[in-house]
């Protein structure tokens, strides 16, 4: 994991050796300058030598000064070092997620990816930040401060060596009864970010529905789950600085006692006031550093969850890649499948997709009709290899798609899902996601196909309308349209649908399918529609069921031979007859 996470490093190794480099010269000034505080008490002070005084206090001086350079700079290198570090890590992140396929996303939700790039990373930066700074002064501190005050007296010094263990003890005890809590308490901000992501999605169904209530109490839950964790970590933690104290206020209290004491006995022979001063500081400076060494372990503890939450996402691979020497070109546009198989999990009782055998050729269309759940979906997504089959073989221009480089597949198999997304932006940059280099003219072309060409028009921006965030401001027929423009532009050799013409009326689905006939017609096209009437005209239509094709044929035969179908035309044509 350390390994793995070092490596985003990257081009900020400069900065974060020199970070720990200028702490330890920031360090060895403060050690020095007790030492010297001795002398100008013992030598200048207490004897009157006005001189001495004079020149160690320069020198003082000049120490400190040294010591607040080296600590701005330190600081500077460690802001420097651990920013960068945090930017290459949700890069790196992020470039992961985007070679993720279906299968590798839908172990994440959406909230707990969220969560992992920001608070996750902000937690790991801190703790980065803390290693390479505070971690490398405060042992360095600990060390020459223990040498020293062991080098004044050695018997006071063992006061350290009894508060040292006790010290280390109680806070190991403390931490590892934490971290357990906080990782579960990140496990939870996953769901509240999914609370409140899909609240915000769907805030037109909340407010329909009058469920605010709901959703509130439903909030409340989850927050009030992160404040009691917090609230307990929090209370084991709190546990940290009165034990910090005490050790601290312990070791000051006997060292002045019997520090003082030797003094008054030995006649400052054995221990000069200026020594037990210098005594003084180091023990502040060595409990010090042993109370930054806590607050290491305690972002330590809570670093070490948010690090293994992001291991999880830079280790995850996705399972479609590349083979080792891919095809890059897609002939045209026949497509086979081969007695296909599919399911979601290796280890899944039932197949959503069994023994699936079709042959399309280059310029058919091809309906795809069925009821909720009988996998329409999950038979075109192994198309464009969203999804690989289990077993058997999909294949397209006669090879099969595990062999295609997938960029070339996926530029040459153009898909508009059932959940229609458009992005925050103008119309036009929305269809140049399918050609980026697409003219204005080949943008209306597309819009006329699709028949969006005529509503983009009427708005006083046409095609540099914004649009925002989801196509929000558009309805749900428009944004139909859109996307299917946008797939147009990709000038795909197959063409797939899937149910991207619920929202519009019958009259702008036949404008459409007949604008695919005559201007695309040796796009292979797949549609999949609830309305019989938007395949009624196909050169072959699928009836699925249950993960299996039930039938497939034109029309009139599957009028004839197939009782879904003409149960579900039937019904449709009834309702119909009922409207009017």
């Amino acid at each position: 994991m350390i390994k793995k996470l070092a490596g985003c490093i990257g081009e900020y190794k400069t900065a974060t050796i020199l970070t720990p480099l200028t702490v330890s010269l920031e360090v060895l000034m403060e050690v020095i300058i007790p030492l010297y505080m001795a002398d100008l008490i013992d030598f200048g002070i207490d004897k009157g030598d006005m001189d001495f005084v004079i020149k160690t206090g320069l020198l003082l001086i000049v120490l400190c000064i040294m010591s607040l350079v080296f600590g701005v700079v330190s600081g500077s290198f460690a802001a420097k070092a651990s920013a960068g570090f945090s930017k290459n890590l949700r890069h790196k992140m992020y470039y992961n997620v985007q070679n993720f396929s279906f299968a590798n996303i839908d172990k994440f939700s959406t909230g707990s990816i969220i969560t992992r790039l920001t608070t996750d990373v902000t937690n790991v930066q801190m703790a980065f930040q803390m290693i390479i700074r505070i971690a490398v002064r405060s042992p360095i501190m600990l060390i020459f401060s223990v040498i020293m005050a062991f080098r004044i007296n050695t018997e006071l010094s063992m006061i350290f060596v009894v508060a040292i263990p006790v010290l280390a003890i109680g806070l190991y005890v403390i931490m590892s009864h934490a971290h357990p809590i906080f990782k579960r308490v990140f496990k939870t901000y996953d769901k509240l970010n999914n609370v409140v992501q899909e609240n915000l999605k769907g805030i037109r169904v909340v407010k329909s529905f009058v469920r605010e209530d709901f959703e509130n109490d439903k909030f409340r839950e989850v927050s009030g789950s992160i404040y009691n964790d917090f609230t307990k970590a929090e209370k084991m933690i709190s546990y940290n600085m009165p034990l910090m104290q005490l050790t601290v206020y312990s070791c000051m209290i006997a060292i002045a006692w019997f520090g003082a004491r030797i003094i008054v006995l030995s006649g400052a022979t054995i221990l000069t006031t200026g020594q037990l001063m210098s005594l003084i500081t180091y023990t502040m400076q060595i409990l010090s550093s042993l109370m930054m060494v806590s607050m290491i372990i305690v972002m330590m503890t809570i670093s070490k969850a948010s690090a293994e939450r992001i291991c999880e996402i830079l280790d995850e691979k996705s399972d479609i890649t590349n083979c080792a020497e891919p095809v890059y070109e897609v002939k045209n546009g026949n497509v086979e499948f081969k007695n296909v198989r599919f399911s979601y999990s290796r280890n899944a009782d039932k197949n959503v997709l069994d023994d699936i055998n079709v042959s399309v050729k280059s310029g058919q269309t091809v309906g795809i009709v069925g009821g909720t759940g009988s996998s329409k979906s999950s038979f075109v997504q192994l198309i464009p290899r969203l999804y690989d089959a289990t077993e058997g073989e999909v294949t397209v221009g006669g090879v099969n798609v595990k062999d295609y480089d997938l960029e070339v597949l996926r530029n040459s198999v153009a898909m508009v899902l059932q959940k229609n997304v458009l992005f925050s932006g103008t119309i036009k940059e929305n269809l140049r996601w399918g050609n980026e280099n697409a003219t204005d003219e080949e943008l209306i072309h597309a819009c006329t196909l699709s028949q969006a060409h005529e509503f983009i028009s009427s708005f006083p921006e046409g095609y540099d309308t914004y649009i925002e965030q989801g196509g929000t401001n558009v309805s749900g027929g428009q944004r139909q349209r859109l996307c299917i423009a946008r797939a147009l532009l990709k000038t795909p050799k197959v063409l797939i649908l899937d149910d991207s013409t619920s929202a519009v009326d019958t009259k702008t689905d036949a404008f459409i399918r007949k604008a695919f006939a005559e201007e695309i017609p040796d796009v292979t096209k797949f549609i999949i529609a609830q309305r019989i009437s938007s395949v009624m005209d196909a050169d072959m239509i699928l009836v699925m069921d249950d993960g299996k094709i039930a039938a497939a044929g034109k029309h009139d035969e599957l009028m004839e031979k197939s009782e879904i179908y003409r149960e579900v035309y039937l019904s449709q044509v009834k309702g119909d007859e009922d409207n009017e």
